[in-house]
């Protein structure tokens, strides 16, 4: 399986397109803004020859929607996150503007939610969710475990932690959902964050301050 990272936007969000040895892939958080960063990611797609089959969010906070509109639009896919993140999706022209995104351009709503145990299938690959609240409420993390990886979103980065002074944030729902659901997986699981480098499990429970 092949990760492809693509930070976007103000914020330096981390956009990923996750393909296999088959043609299919799958989009999480599409942060592109600006022309330049939809070129960026249609250009990978278009050299690779890949053919996207989902489009998901971790969660919907501004930064990670910004290029769902576009991706729905050029590559036919419905959005599929969690319901519990509709009132963001809802929100969001609102949202933007307030970050200065004034050419935003209103992300699709989700026709398909995803909830803890749901595996998506795509190619000859699939990934498990998890439902990790705590940072947005309906926030959701992608796991495979015979690639011994995880994209976390927001939830965990390395050596720190999602903001939860956000609205709808909650500390102990998002210590809760770390401990409860990403902790437990192997030390050696790589963590691919909503932003910044990627981490391993094991290397947050040693030096995450936020953990101990």
């Amino acid at each position: 399986m092949k990760i492809k990272t693509f930070t976007f936007n103000q914020f330096h969000e981390n956009t990923f397109i996750i393909s296999d040895n088959t043609s299919d892939c799958i989009i999480i958080d599409p942060g592109c803004y600006q022309q330049e960063e939809k070129d960026e990611l249609e250009n990978y797609i278009i050299e690779n020859k890949l053919k996207p089959i989902y489009l998901i969010n971790t969660h919907c906070h501004i930064d990670h929607i910004l290029g769902n509109n576009f991706v729905s639009k050029r590559w036919g896919l419905d959005l599929m996150t969690n319901k519990k993140d509709l009132d963001l999706l809802n929100n969001s022209q609102e949202i933007a503007k307030m970050y200065g995104f004034f050419n935003f351009e209103s992300s699709p709503l989700p026709k398909k939610f995803l909830n803890e145990g749901d595996i998506i299938k795509f190619g000859n690959s699939e990934l498990n969710i998890l439902f990790t609240p705590g940072h947005a409420p309906g926030h959701i993390s992608l796991y495979s475990k015979k690639y011994n990886f995880i994209l976390s979103g927001d939830v965990l980065f390395k050596n720190s932690i999602g903001r939860t002074d956000l609205p709808g944030g909650d500390f102990n729902v998002l210590i809760n959902s770390i401990k409860n659901k990403l902790l437990i997986l192997d030390n050696e699981t790589i963590v691919y964050c909503g932003h910044g480098p990627s981490t391993t499990i094991g290397e947050e429970k040693k030096y995450n301050p936020f953990l101990s």
